[in-house]
């Protein structure tokens, strides 16, 4: 909520009172400078204005978002939370933005680099293609298309941070400039022995390990593996699978960046991905 608002009569700060509205309070200004008194809604300029639903729904929605709980729309919906799909859509949009903003301005400030001496990195693609359910209905074009995710995931113990970036292919020409992008000279990257990786990891200033699939899971001579990407791989696609999140280009991307919001910021938040949003909306909605 905002903490001050100026009435657009008199330009001065406006009181928020108790009142017999839905939420319980109101801005007003009594002023004799103007001849009737004037109200706003104490949502104005808040992520819940133009919305209908209850701030205590509101609340609850944000926290199963923060969560991840695996609930459908229509849990939600018998929970009371909202009255429609519709509605938890729009609920969802505006969170998927505060999100997006808020790593946005992570990357400008940090530049989201990951390896060097304490931190290996593994890198991977995977398929988001669109699944239709039951194999049934009709299949777009844009449902039919492979839509490739390269993803950079940095270890470091037991904290992961994931790149993740949807590729139109998997050329050397795409996904080289990713990782010398993100990922720091001298770095020590684990992959399988996709060809665009060979010798070009190499010559770019990186120390570069590759386990053979189709002979072995774990190489016996360097121990090196990519069982966490394929693990994240396995927790990434269930959450855009469920939400349908893989539909079109732009939703698939809007889930990818939520997913490196979960892990760059709101895991590192004292308070856990609830205190993180928390504050981005704060910063976003501030007056």
């Amino acid at each position: 909520m905002k903490t001050r608002m100026t009435c657009k009569s008199c330009k001065k700060s406006m009181k928020l009172q108790k009142t017999h509205t839905r939420d319980g309070y109101q801005w007003v200004c009594r002023r004799r400078s103007h001849s009737r008194k004037f109200t706003k809604n104490c949502r104005a300029g808040s992520i819940f204005e133009n919305s209908r639903t209850s701030l205590q729904s509101w609340m609850t929605f944000i926290y199963r978002y923060c969560q991840g709980l695996r609930l459908r729309q229509v849990d939600m919906i018998q929970d009371g939370i909202a009255g429609s799909s519709a509605t938890l859509s729009k609920m969802t949009r505006k969170l998927r933005m505060v999100c997006r903003k808020a790593l946005r301005k992570h990357k400008r400030e940090t530049g989201q680099v990951v390896g060097g001496r304490t931190e290996f990195v593994v890198i991977d693609e995977s398929n988001f293609r669109h699944k239709r359910k039951y194999g049934r209905g009709r299949a777009g074009e844009t449902w039919r298309r492979k839509k490739w995710v390269f993803g950079i995931l940095a270890i470091k113990g037991d904290r992961r941070r994931p790149i993740l970036r949807l590729v139109e292919q998997r050329s050397r020409d795409h996904l080289i400039p990713i990782i010398a992008r993100h990922v720091r000279q001298g770095s020590t990257i684990l992959s399988d022995e996709w060809r665009p990786y060979r010798r070009a990891l190499t010559t770019h200033g990186y120390t570069h390990y590759t386990v053979n699939h189709s002979r072995w899971f774990v190489d016996p001579i360097h121990g090196g593996h990519t069982q966490n990407i394929e693990r994240a791989w396995s927790t990434y696609k269930s959450q855009v699978w469920r939400l349908r999140g893989n539909r079109t280009e732009k939703l698939l991307k809007e889930h990818l960046t939520c997913i490196e919001w979960t892990y760059w910021l709101g895991h590192n938040h004292s308070d856990g991905p609830l205190g993180r949003l928390l504050k981005d909306i704060r910063q976003q909605y501030r007056v």
